[in-house]
């Protein structure tokens, strides 16, 4: 593990590279996208700061709510602390952030959410390479797996001879090949589909993924992460299943009403 690097001097931390990393990579995806589209590439750069801003507070606000027990004595200084993001909150808070900006550009349509459920897949698959370079404590529970790991020297390290599932490997590589799935598909099926699949996958994903990692289950025998994953599968599915409805599997493909 390498929670941080030293550059000149410098110390930076390795989470922080590929956090910065999945930013440039949704960027790029999204600059492709909107140049397929027709709509103006600079916009990209629009798109990814809204949802830098509104990922950020969002993950900063979500892990205040869920921990304010430890915070309710310093919150001021919590807010602004170096550590303590949630990635749904972040999904939520980059959501709004977007949502809004395309309020504003008046480009508040499917194919718009479509293209962003791709590179938030790509994201967070890249955002994983952080927590497994760093070893921020997103691994799993305790495995005599071959290729099971310890994480001694991470930013929260395991015991000495301690291994674990690896889980930021495994939703690394879920998500990488969802995010491929959805951008095959992306001129394949009707505006709405891509953002309703990836809505299924993501939650499919993280659901799954929660059984054998080590957060504390809240109700009827699932983590928080997983009681909104099953949110997330819901309104995906949901959202398939009304369209399929309307006009059978053929509405699903491109160019139906």
């Amino acid at each position: 593990m390498k929670p941080e690097i030293h550059v000149l001097g410098i110390a930076i931390k390795t989470f922080g590279v590929m956090f910065a990393l999945g930013f440039l990579a949704c960027g790029a995806v999204v600059a492709r996208r909107l140049r397929e589209l027709g709509r103006p590439v600079d916009w990209a750069y629009e798109i990814v700061f809204a949802a830098l801003i509104g990922g950020v507070v969002g993950a900063r606000g979500y892990y205040l709510l869920e921990n304010l027990d430890k915070v309710k004595h310093d919150v001021l200084g919590s807010i602004f602390s170096g550590s303590g993001l949630v990635w749904y909150g972040g999904a939520i808070g980059g959501a709004i952030g977007v949502i809004a900006w395309m309020r504003w550009r008046r480009a508040l349509e499917l194919k718009m959410f479509d293209m962003c459920a791709t590179a938030l897949a790509l994201g967070y698959a890249i955002g994983r390479i952080g927590c497994q370079v760093s070893g921020d404590g997103d691994y799993g529970i305790s495995s005599s797996l071959p290729w099971a790991m310890g994480y001694p020297h991470g930013t929260v390290p395991t015991a000495p001879g301690v291994t674990v599932q690896p889980t930021p490997i495994y939703e690394t590589v879920a998500m990488c090949l969802l995010a491929y799935g959805l951008w095959r598909l992306r001129d394949r099926v009707r505006p709405g589909v891509i953002f309703a699949l990836y809505l299924v996958g993501s939650g499919l994903e993280r659901l799954l993924v929660e059984f054998i990692r080590r957060n504390n289950e809240v109700f009827v025998g699932l983590t928080g992460p997983q009681l909104e994953s099953v949110a997330a599968l819901a309104i995906g599915l949901s959202l398939l299943a009304a369209m399929v409805k309307r006009g059978g599997v053929a509405a699903l493909r491109p160019g139906t009403a």
